[in-house]
């Protein structure tokens, strides 16, 4: 397994360009299987999940070619409607293919995720939802099997508890369902408006996308179309906190600066400086002294749950005390116990971490748990003293595109060791 060897103190400087979003690529490739016609998707990200959802869905029978960061889609039919175990086992988000399958086919066999090193993410919403539009839905074999052969019809679905992934699956379905679906407490994510705006070139009906509630009047068929996706948001807020930790200055390029609303907040309130120097940029500058902000992750537009653990290595060089609480996932602090083998003074307690700073963070052996956790550790190499080993890398693979390579070009000391 490949590890990234890095030598911290060195403060980023420069320009850094930020890759199309991996959390709404996934499902605009899904959504790909909805037509029978050529969809063309633009900035998609070259990372692992990517791949995996691209073969995924030449074993469904789609035809997909990728040119950089081009993918051109064409699902002419669907010859197994089907995402097995040693897919999805690697990668939660093949469950958005349950919903087109279903829509389009009629019917889907969809593996059970399984466990997730960061909690529990069910699929029971996305079940529910579907049998509202009128899906058969039985459990066997460590398989969910849908049917639907007479077609989807409109319901009213209300989600006990917002999901993004239900959200954007159950929006696909119904599509292509008869009559009117109304999503209500329905995901406002960025990600969800890039789907809808994606469905509605191919001729969906949608309204209401990035509020609670979404209403869908179904269409009997879909066409293709040509869309880009949008920034990743996660990519630019882990570079923003990379340029405060390190005390650097880094202009983020090719961003949308609203998106990363609520980061942008907590730094500035932990004494960073944050502009916006045009529409789709953001210039971070080092304070020199960090403050301590507490901060508790929430849905969109709250604090993003996948930015907590790089905000929990920056709190540990600010002064004071921060709070910090996971209300999306259960166990998603595993990075914590790293970053005290480097140093940090951090005490879990349920749901909260209490991190006090500053600390002096030197480089240790860590090993990377899971997605989000290896950027934590990975910021936290670039400003610690000494070299830093960090494990098991190809978790950060699953969602940053040659992150080594793009820290690289502002100054970081970091290298890829196979």
């Amino acid at each position: 397994m490949d590890k990234f060897v890095i030598t911290g103190g060195t403060p980023l400087q420069g320009e850094i360009a930020i890759s199309g979003s991996k959390n709404s690529a996934l499902p605009a490739l899904a959504g790909a299987l909805l037509t029978d016609k050529p969809v063309t998707l633009k900035r998609i990200p070259r990372v692992r999940d990517i791949r995996t959802m691209q073969r995924l869905l030449v074993d469904i029978g789609a035809k997909v070619e990728a040119q950089g960061e081009t993918f051109q889609l064409h699902t002419a039919r669907i010859v197994c409607p089907e995402a097995p175990y040693e897919l999805v086992k690697t990668m939660r988000a093949s469950s958005l293919v349950l919903g087109p399958l279903v829509a389009r086919s009629g019917r889907a066999r969809v593996s059970l995720p399984g466990g997730c090193a960061i909690g529990s993410r069910p699929i029971n919403l996305h079940i529910f939802g579907l049998e509202q539009l009128g899906a058969s839905i039985h459990q066997s074999h460590g398989y969910i099997e849908a049917e639907a052969p007479d077609g989807l019809r409109g319901a009213v679905i209300d989600f006990d508890r917002i999901t993004v992934t239900g959200t954007e699956d159950l929006m696909m379905a119904a599509v292509l369902a008869k009559g009117e679906t109304i999503l209500r407490n329905a995901a406002r994510e960025p990600e969800v408006v890039d789907l809808a705006e994606l469905l509605a070139r191919m001729g969906a009906q949608i309204e209401g996308a990035g509020t609670s509630t979404i209403r869908i009047q179904g269409v009997e068929l879909l066409g293709g179309a040509e869309h880009t996706i949008i920034p990743d948001r996660i990519e630019a807020g882990t570079f923003a906190i990379g340029a405060a930790i390190t005390n650097g200055d880094l202009t983020i390029t090719g961003c949308q600066p609203d998106h990363v609303g609520a980061l942008v907040s907590k730094l500035q309130l932990a004494g960073v400086d944050v502009t916006q120097p045009g529409p789709n940029s953001l210039r971070v500058r080092g304070a020199g002294r960090l403050r301590s902000v507490d901060m508790t992750t929430e849905e969109y537009p709250g604090f993003a749950t996948d930015l907590q653990a790089q905000y929990m290595a920056l709190m540990t060089q600010a002064e004071g005390i921060a709070i910090i609480t996971e209300t999306i996932f259960e166990n998603r602090f595993m990075h914590a116990q790293e970053l005290v083998r480097m140093g940090a003074n951090i005490r879990l307690d349920g749901k909260q971490a209490i991190v006090a700073g500053p600390r002096e963070l030197t480089g240790a052996g860590v090993i990377a748990s899971d997605l989000r956790a290896s950027a934590s550790l990975v910021l936290a190499a670039l400003m610690a003293r000494g070299e830093t080993v960090i494990d098991r890398v190809y978790h950060i693979d699953r969602g940053y595109e040659k992150i080594e390579a793009k820290l690289a070009r502002v100054g970081a000391k970091i290298r890829r060791v196979e």
